[in-house]
Parts: C-alpha cells; sequence; structure tokens
C-alpha cells in the first residue's frame, strides 16, 4: 500500500490520536533497556487521513525553567527530555515510514524514520529500525508503547 489518503482511510487502523504509555530503549550490543525519558514519559502521536503525521515526546520529571526565558543550562535539559517532528507518512503491512518535513534534530529534516509496528486492539507497539542515538550516539533501538485516545462519550 502507498501512501495513506483520504480514500484509503477506512483501510488506515493507525489512523488517530495515540497517548504514549512507555519509551523503553534497547541496545544494540549488550541488549540492555533503559527508559530515556523515565518511567513515565508524556507524548501524542497523530495519523491523519490526508497522509500527514505527527508526533511529541517528553520525559518525565522536566527542569522547570527559572524564569520565563530558560537560561541555556536549562535549554539543555529540556532540549535533552523531549522529541517532536512532523510529516507524511507511508503504511506498509507491519511497517509505517515517516518522511520528516520538519523536526527537533536538523539532522532527522528530509530524512525518512522507519517504525516498524504491532496493533493489538487499542494498543500501539512501535519499534524503531537500529539506529545510533541523536543523544548519546549509543546503536540501538526505541520501543514505544501508545494507547489510542478515543473521543469522551457525549
Amino acid at each position: 500500500m502507498g501512501s495513506i489518503s483520504g480514500a484509503a482511510a477506512g483501510e488506515n487502523s493507525l489512523l488517530g490520536t495515540w497517548k504514549l504509555k512507555s519509551y523503553t530503549r534497547e541496545m544494540c550490543e549488550t541488549g540492555e533497556r533503559f527508559n530515556p525519558l523515565g518511567r513515565h514519559p508524556h507524548g501524542y502521536l497523530h495519523y491523519l487521513p490526508d497522509g500527514r503525521m505527527s508526533a511529541i515526546l517528553a520525559g518525565d520529571n522536566r527542569v522547570q525553567p527559572a524564569g520565563a526565558a530558560p537560561a541555556d543550562d536549562e535549554r539543555v535539559m529540556l532540549h535533552r527530555t523531549m522529541t517532536a517532528y512532523a510529516g507524511t507518512y507511508t503504511l506498509e503491512p507491519g511497517k509505517v515510514l515517516h518522511h520528516v518535513d520538519i523536526s527537533w534534530n536538523e539532522a532527522w529534516t528530509g530524512t525518512n524514520q522507519i517504525r516498524f509496528y504491532e496493533l493489538e486492539g487499542d494498543t500501539l507497539t512501535i519499534t524503531t529500525a537500529p539506529a545510533k542515538s541523536p543523544v548519546d550516539g549509543m546503536e540501538g533501538r526505541s520501543i514505544l508503547v501508545w494507547e489510542r485516545v478515543r473521543a469522551p462519550a457525549q
């Protein structure tokens, strides 16, 4: 299946808003696992019928700046504890490619980020292809578990 369009929206089980439940990083060399954004990270992932997507993730217990304009050391800590990007996406069986138009990390802008997914009910597990982390430079893969956001009953 190619890029998702409004016509194909009915076939796209990823459509909608997803709330981050967990984010684990697994190191390729050792198999070690850790939570780079803490045990209770925050985030949302959106897949829209027009083929656009966006993701924002933030760590738990982020630094609270002392003033309205964060000091340089506060900015560094805030940057290290978040990820955000948006673009278009192409859906394939078990795989979604994020075509990044804009990103927190300019090195991602203009790239294709490969994501493997498993969908079980309202739980979406996304695993990245092995890659070097833009935070620590170590080779690993990320495992993100998302829960579908349902509209409140009216």
